[in-house]
């Protein structure tokens, strides 16, 4: 494999990890996607040497603007300012997406979703609330159409084998739920929560006690307990919804309290036994929310405009989740004539709240939603999504007006922000065919990228001022969660699952079935230097079982153990030196088939409790109903 260009990240690698699909046990692809340059590809038993990481710094795109931001500068088949990037009837998320029955890159077919078109809440919108339905990798199973299937967390392998991957770590906003390690953390996390003091459930508990976390079984979930087994809380969805379903936003865990939002409601359960402490009513349906919000319990959602069809996603609504009260209300300006507001991407960095959509990207302060920057641009690109957190993080397209080829693909750069001002701090350029795929860490900065043509992935992380610092080189199959599709917008953040601190990156692998009767699918976590982007070492789940690295806490490494073909999920803890993973807390048996039936879910852990959350809900049809929001914990 070549050397890549001196600003580039490598090239190579097609082993950087896929948001995982959803669905029944499938095998692996029997071989990895040919490497995009170099010499032809091995066999997966003989993997390509590993590039050697980039030292020079970032090339910054040219500083003089050019026109033609007024409207997009390529075909809607290209990757051109969030445009969707298939033809009519496929996904378009704004990545880079694949001929039917390819690998798609980890971004399932909707059909149905909210979203697609006009309003997503209007009564004549059909399909099957937004589960995917079409496979993501060759031989992949089409995933069940109607709620969760028997085990969905089994059947999301992303095809990720790297023969030499130099990739971008990227942090999701799951991540940052889902990796929260508690107050005492020093070190950098993936996922570390922007986490509130409890507000006390006697001041705002306004609730009538309908939520009491019984009222979908939770005696039948715990009857099975064993002695020092977890106790667990279930709420199934008893709020009527439109035909084709609604998203569900969240969890945030703030102290003794976790919140989510859907339609038009913010619900918060108190932690220990998910009863309900109060309810904010919303005029309009939600289209947008951030993966976490501020560090004293501020966030903003995204509404829409009215109840009528076509209405705009564009009006910013402020909830207090530590009072349960609502704030401000602000309209979202459009940035020129082709701001299409139908759902919003939304992150916050400090006090700063950033919005992306197709045609459009802006800030605005969170005191009071006054705009703080229009659609940051730098030469001849401009910001398309945005990742918040520590730090504003951007992607963005970059024209060549020199070209006339409209098939000629575009380029990405990755940028850091002043959350302020908009303005760089530095600049990463992609070479042309590479898309800023998703952040898995925001410090250190984890991004991960993908080459559409080249079949090609990449994952590396970014020192302070934009550099390259290493690559991850692996021969596994890597995966992560990845949930908060965007329907048009390009939704960086959102993945759970991967973890990192200064030094380590913590992914899970693919799994393998046993060939067994009766025995599911195994996997491992793999633990990456950061300076080197080398493997350190492997651990391997329980036979039978798939985990996920949660948190860095108490100088070891948590993990999520997925509930088996017999056996209930598991908390497990593990050495930072790797070894043998031990459980820390197990929920009961009895509550095993119901963990099995979340499907796409978001997860969080705080406090030593989990929390896992279904982002797509149908309404209830009789004494049929999807579940919501499940936790365990002591």
């Amino acid at each position: 494999m070549t050397q890549p260009p001196s600003s580039q990240p490598p090239q190579g690698g097609f082993g950087a990890p896929q948001d995982k699909p959803q669905g029944p046990p499938a095998q692996s692809p029997a071989q990895p996607p040919a490497p995009p340059q170099g010499p032809p590809p091995q066999p997966p038993q003989m993997p390509a040497a590993p590039p050697t990481p980039p030292g020079q710094p970032p090339q910054t795109p040219p500083a003089a603007p050019q026109p033609g931001y007024g409207s997009p500068q390529t075909p809607p088949a290209q990757p051109g300012y969030g445009y969707p990037q298939t033809a009519p009837g496929q996904p378009g998320y704004g990545y880079p997406q694949t001929a039917p029955g390819q690998p798609g890159y980890g971004y399932p077919t909707a059909p149905g979703q909210p979203g697609a078109q006009g309003n997503p809440y209007a009564q004549t919108q059909q399909g099957g609330y937004g589960y995917p339905g079409q496979p993501q990798y060759p031989g992949a199973p089409v995933p069940p159409q109607g709620g969760g299937g028997k085990n969905p967390f089994k059947g999301k392998p992303a095809a990720i084998v790297a023969a030499a991957v130099a990739g971008l770590l990227v942090i999701g906003g799951g991540v940052y739920l889902a990796t929260s390690g508690g107050d005492g953390d020093k070190k950098p996390v993936a996922d570390k929560s922007h986490s509130a003091a409890p507000s006390g459930s006697a001041s705002v508990d306004q609730g009538d006690g309908k939520g009491d976390g019984r009222n979908a079984g939770t005696d039948d979930l715990n009857s099975g307990a064993k002695p020092g087994d977890a106790k667990v809380w279930l709420h199934e969805n008893d709020t009527a919804l439109p035909q084709g379903g609604a998203d569900q936003y969240g969890p945030w865990v703030l102290g003794d309290t976790v919140v989510k939002a859907m339609y038009k409601e913010v619900v918060a359960y108190t932690v220990a036994d998910g009863k309900q402490k109060w309810s904010v009513p919303l005029d309009t349906p939600l289209c947008g929310a951030p993966p976490s919000p501020t560090a004293d319990g501020k966030i903003v959602v995204g509404v829409l405009e009215s109840n009528t069809k076509d209405a705009k996603c564009n009006q910013m609504q402020m909830v207090d989740l530590t009072a349960g009260k609502l704030g401000w209300k602000a309209q979202v300006p459009a940035e020129g004539l082709f701001d299409s507001m139908v759902t919003l991407d939304m992150t916050i960095s400090g006090n700063t709240l950033a919005l992306a959509r197709m045609g459009g990207a802006s800030g605005f302060s969170m005191t009071d939603g006054k705009k703080l920057f229009g659609t940051p641009k730098t030469g001849n690109c401009r910001t398309e999504a945005f990742a918040g957190g520590s730090k504003l993080i951007s992607a963005g397209s970059c024209i060549d007006p020199n070209n006339n080829d409209l098939d000629a693909p575009a380029s990405e750069v990755l940028q850091e922000l002043d959350a302020t001002t908009g303005k760089a701090k530095w600049s990463f350029q992609y070479d042309k065919g590479w898309t800023i795929n998703r952040v898995y860490s925001m410090d250190p900065l984890v991004v991960y990228a993908v080459n559409k043509d080249k079949k090609a992935s990449n994952i590396s992380t970014f020192t302070a001022d934009g550099k390259v610092r290493s690559s991850v080189k692996t021969t596994s199959a890597l995966t992560a969660n990845c949930v908060g599709l965007g329907i048009i917008e390009r939704a960086l953040q959102g993945c759970w699952g991967v973890v990192a601190d200064a030094n380590t990156l913590y992914m899970a692998t693919d799994g393998k079935d046993s060939g067994e009767l009766g025995v599911g699918r195994s996997n491992e976590v793999v633990a990456f230097d950061l300076n080197t982007g080398n493997e350190k070492w492997h651990a391997a789940a329980p036979k039978g079982r798939m985990m996920q690295p949660l948190a860095l806490e108490n100088g070891k490494l948590t993990l999520y153990v997925e509930p088996g073909v017999e056996e209930a999920a598991a908390i497990a803890s593990l050495p930072l030196t790797g070894g043998t993973p031990q459980t820390i807390l197990q929920s009961p048996s009895s509550a095993g088939s119901t963990e099995r039936n979340f499907y796409d879910p978001a997860a969080a852990w705080a406090g030593g409790r989990f929390f896992l959350l279904n982002t797509m809900v149908k309404g209830p049809k009789g004494d049929n109903k999807d579940n919501s929001i499940l936790s365990f914990g002591k």
